[in-house]
Order: structure tokens, then sequence, then C-alpha cells
């Protein structure tokens, strides 16, 4: 087999940069923890779902320097020989600790804890952000969709509306956040999610008439398929469906006109004709508004494409990679924090928990320590929940978070941990955060 491509220039050059200054002047071997959060919520959302960490310790594996990277920093100037040099040896051999893959997370909440020399950390800043900012953006997204539509099935449709390796994994992360299903086939052999799809307008308009084009789907598909009913009339194309499928068939599809209308009327003749087990699918440019809008319209499934993939307004979760604590040159530990006044952010190691009453989420307690070893442990919080677990230590990552498996376990912790909601915090409305980020401060 190949060798897995490098992801290693998935780096901005000014984390190079630094690297090669800080070779120069002996700070790059100093002991640091960054942390990857955002400051504030996107959209005024009331919460936010991690996505990606999966992918990230993944790439994380790749990230090596070979000879085609190497040579295309030399041919740059980007850094000198000696930072080539260890570039060619550069191995993650830090800690990284952070919230599960599917977790709720608030402003502030420490997502991932990167432990390490400023070298190895520093350069991993693009890497951890351009993932979990993407995936947690269509994360939350489509958390905020799985509550409009309840118990009824959603399907990602949207790997046209982004870029071919972003719709892979915007696929993912709808599916981690409670999607059922994704028409992109490459999520689905990657990360075993399962696929679906049938047949667009151009089926129909391939074939000499609307019924030519059902009954080749059914001859092929059978009748449990899902017929797309509204290239031409929709009355008529729901007569015809019925009329070659029976009233056994699987359902139809509405992707366009006034849908909480429309359904209606499917609905009423649906059953008219007898086919009252046949489902009724609509898309239609749909978000979380016009899904919550169809709550009481007569509508089994949704099929959504360029919303979630986008974030649905919101294409990134503005997430940070910032040193937060360093050991200074004595041996001893410092938090350092940048201070400017609407991008300051709070120094030192953090511990985070999420305080419950009744099995309710009323806080996010993050505990705050200059010192590297004295930041509180889960013991001392018995009525939270420790948010932190562990994904690399020593340079050795947890298989556990990878793969379909890591997936699976994704998706099921969101589950859970979406009930602890407060139920403001269920409201799509623009808002303040769920419940309030509290910082107390441990002795360092």
């Amino acid at each position: 087999m190949p060798a897995p491509a490098s992801t290693a220039l998935h780096t901005d050059r000014y984390e190079l940069t630094m690297l090669d200054a800080a070779l120069r002047d002996g700070t790059a071997q100093r002991r640091c923890v960054f942390e990857l959060f955002g400051r504030r919520l996107p959209g005024a959302r009331r919460f936010g779902v991690v996505a990606g960490t999966g992918r990230l310790l993944s790439l994380l594996r790749d990230f090596r320097f070979g000879e085609d990277e190497l040579r295309f920093l030399r041919d740059e100037k980007v850094v000198d020989a000696a930072t080539l040099g260890f570039l060619e040896g550069y191995r993650f051999t830090g800690s990284i600790s952070g919230y599960r893959e599917g977790e709720l997370y608030f402003p502030g909440s420490p997502l991932l804890t990167i432990e390490g020399t400023f070298a190895e950390a520093v350069i991993l800043e693009t890497l951890a952000l351009s993932v979990l900012n993407h995936d947690s953006a269509v994360a939350t997204a489509a958390a905020r969709m799985s509550v409009a539509a309840g118990d009824r099935p959603l399907a990602e449709m949207g790997s046209r509306r982004a870029g071919e390796d972003s719709a892979v994994a915007a696929a993912r992360a709808a599916y981690i956040a409670g999607f059922t299903a994704t028409s992109n086939l490459e999520a689905g052999r990657r990360w075993g999610i399962p696929t679906m799809g049938t047949a667009a307008h151009a089926w129909t308009l391939l074939h000499d008439t609307e019924e030519e084009a059902f009954r080749a789907q059914i001859a092929t598909l059978g009748v449990g398929t899902t017929l797309l009913v509204d290239t031409y009339d929709i009355r008529e194309g729901v007569e015809t469906a019925i009329r070659v499928a029976g009233t056994e068939l699987g359902g139809v599809r509405i992707d366009s006109g006034d849908l909480p209308t429309v359904a209606a009327d499917v609905r009423a003749q649906l059953d008219e004709l007898g086919a009252t087990k046949t489902r009724i699918t609509v898309t239609s440019d749909l978000d979380e508004f016009a899904i919550a809008a169809l709550a009481a319209s007569p509508v089994d499934s949704y099929g959504v494409g360029t919303s979630v993939v986008t974030g649905s307004g919101a294409p990134t979760a503005g997430m940070v990679y910032k040193l937060v604590a360093r050991q200074a040159s004595d041996g001893s530990w410092v938090g350092v924090a940048k201070a400017s006044t609407d991008k300051g952010s709070k120094g030192g190691r953090k511990a985070a928990f999420r305080t419950l009453e009744h099995g309710v989420a009323t806080s996010e307690l993050i505990a705050v320590s200059d010192g590297f070893e004295s930041v509180d442990t889960p013991a001392q919080h018995p009525q939270a929940r420790a948010l932190q677990v562990p994904l690399v230590v020593d340079g050795d990552i947890d298989t556990a978070y990878e793969g379909p498996a890591g997936v699976e376990s994704a998706r099921e912790h969101h589950a859970r941990v979406r009930e602890e909601l407060p139920v403001r915090g269920l409201a799509l409305s623009r808002s303040d955060p769920a419940i309030p980020t509290v910082y107390i401060d441990v002795a360092g």
C-alpha cells in the first residue's frame, strides 16, 4: 500500500518561522501548555458541539516531514538548515487531553489542552483549528436541526455545496450530532455512516414521461423506493407514483413549493389513494428554522444540504489556539495570556467540569492554575461531571476515538449529554449560552 499522505504542511508559515527563531534563541525546548477554545458561541447560539477530534488524531499520525515537504521548505527558504534537520525527525511526543467528541461546549471551554515543548506543540495550531473549527460548526448546526426535527430522521445531502474533503468531514460531523444518514459514499466507506439516495430530477427528465421514469426506478429499486414527485405537477406526480407502484410505495420526496401546505396536500392525497403508509420526505433548502416550521406538518423525514455543510450561517466555530502556560527558566510554571480588550484570554492550565442539578446542567466550571500539578481533579468536584479525557499520552494516540467505532461512540455520547441541557438551551433563537462559564482559581 502507498504511504499515507503527510499532513505536515497543513500549517501556516508563521508557525515554522516561530519554530526557526525559537531553535535559534534556545526557547524551543521550553515546556508549554497550549489550549484550543472559543471565546464565544457564533451566531449567539446556546451551545456548541465538539466534532473533529477523531479526525484530528488520525491526521496527527501523519504529521511527518518527508522528503517532499522538506524540499519545499528548503526551496522556498522558509526555515534554515538546522530547522530542516529538526523537522526531519519531528514526532509529537507530548500529551493532549480534551473534551470527548460529541460533547457540548460553551465560551471558554478548554476543548483541547496540548502539552509539550514549544517546538513540537506550536506547529500543530493550524491543523487543530482547521479541523475543529469546521467540524464543530457543522455539528452545532446539525444538532440544532436535530432538536428541531425531534424524532423524525434527517439525511445529510450537502456534498455538492462543499469542497470534496470538507463534504466528507461534514457528513461525519452531522452524523455525530444527530443526522441518521448521508448521501456521500466516501463518508459511508470511511466512517461507516449509513448512506441513502435514489434519484434526482435528471432521472425524470431523461425519460419521455414521468410514468416511464417511475416504472424504471421501481423495476430497479423495488416499491420500497422513494419517488421524486415535483419535477412537473406535484398532484399529478403523486397520482402517477401510486398508480405505478401501488399503495405500498415506500415514499415520495418533495423538493419545492410552500412545504407546509404542499406536505399537507400530498398527505391527504396519498391517504385518499389508499397509500396511508407511504412516507413523505421534504428537502428544498431546509435549515433548523424551516424544519421547526414543519413540526406540525405530516412530514416523515428531512433531507438537508447547503445549510448543514456550511454551519447554517456560522461556517466556522471561531476557535483559537493559545499558549496559556509555560515553564520559566527556573523550572516553575507561569500562566500567560493575551490581554487585548476584545481578544483577551485566561492564562493557566485548566480542568473543566459540568455542574449538574438533578441531571440538568447548571454551569461550565473551569478550575485554573499557574501550577502544573495543582489543577482540580474530579474527586474535588463530586457533584460535577469531568469533561476532559486523555487523547494522546507521551506521543501515544488513543485509537478508541478514531475510525467508524470512534464516530459511533461520539454519536452516542452526544445523544447522552444533550439530554443534560436545560429546556431553554434547546431554543433556536439568539440568546446567551444555555449555562454560564464559571472560573475558579486554585493554588499554583
